[in-house]
């Protein structure tokens, strides 16, 4: 039977550091074997929120879950099942890497020895070297490959890219791809929207300790708006004045019309319609990235000449 018990479960989760409210009534739900986006700006209450989930702060009001239990009273237990990686490792300079590892691996509930020796090959990490000798980018490897390694039902992880290089960021995102491919959980809290867009089943965004907005991406990219840019033979009939379209910008050199604007999901049929009447030439759709989603809730909307140049999610008519 497929357990369908949420992993992690919060409602009107708050915490009140004497007059500063950081968690203001938060509900953040992480299902089974998903990767969940965790994102928001500094002081928007997700470090607050994972130490409470972690049993490492006790909430002053509301209800926290990990696992069905509670993370303040069942700690010891409900920690056998999770593994934790921060954005900003601590490690024993004394030791080596690999013993650090092996210290982090006794804390985890087990390590798959072979998965381990797998995840140094592919980090690039020399388990010998003694932890005072490596760089901010290797103190984290060794967190990360501790925690990839680990038996563990969710793992947590907050900023844990920090340091790393491009080649070892592309490495980490195929080993969680891989980790969720086995069925574990994965709750990620990064400022890095490429990499929650590539790797997260659902998102929530937080904004001063309360959920604003939660789902998938294409869920949260159909309550937003596309950019469209599109060079026709001729004006488009009524474009500028169509029901959804914002944003118009047009001109007409060389005998050509260029028009750009924004449009929400409902009326985009219709206004290709209008498009395809006055003979496309060229046609530019590009759905709303992560950075546009966050930004809808923390700032002004980006310009759509700018957000036309997000070419990785373009789909493209000539």
């Amino acid at each position: 039977m497929i357990d369908t018990q949420p992993v992690i479960r919060t409602e009107g989760l708050t915490k009140v550091f004497g007059k500063v409210r950081a968690l203001d009534g938060l509900d953040l739900t992480v299902r089974p074997g998903e990767v969940h986006g965790f994102l928001g700006p500094n002081g928007s209450g997700k470090s607050t929120t994972i130490r409470v989930i972690l049993g490492l702060m006790k909430a002053t009001s509301g209800r926290a879950e990990l696992f069905g239990g509670d993370p303040w009273r069942d700690a010891p237990r409900l920690h056998r099942r999770l593994a934790y990686v921060a954005g900003d490792v601590a490690l024993w300079p004394a030791l080596t890497g690999g013993q650090c590892l092996d210290i982090l691996g006794a804390t985890q509930g087990g390590v798959d020895e072979r998965r381990r020796a797998d995840l140094v090959e592919r980090f690039e990490l020399d388990p010998t070297k003694r932890v005072r000798d490596y760089s901010k980018g290797n103190r984290q490897k060794v967190a990360l490959i501790a925690a990839l390694a680990a038996d563990a039902d969710l793992l947590v992880l907050d900023e844990p890219t920090s340091g790393l290089d491009p080649l070892m960021e592309q490495a980490f995102q195929q080993c969680v791809r891989e980790r969720r491919d086995d069925g574990v959980t994965v709750l990620l809290s990064s400022h890095m929207m490429g990499e929650v867009e590539a790797l997260a089943d659902r998102v929530s965004i937080i904004r001063r300790g309360r959920t604003v907005t939660s789902g998938t991406l294409a869920d949260l990219r159909s309550r937003t708006r596309s950019v469209v840019h599109a060079v026709t033979a001729q004006k488009p009939d009524g474009l500028a004045d169509a029901d959804g379209v914002a944003d118009y910008k047009q001109d007409g050199p060389h005998g050509q019309v260029d028009s750009r604007f924004t449009i929400d999901p409902d009326h985009l049929d219709s206004v290709i319609g209008r498009l395809h009447a006055a003979e496309i030439r060229t046609l530019t759709v590009t759905p709303p990235s992560l950075d546009s989603l966050f930004l809808r809730n923390y700032g002004p909307t980006p310009d759509p000449d700018e957000a036309a140049r997000d070419e990785s999610h373009t789909e493209t008519a000539r």
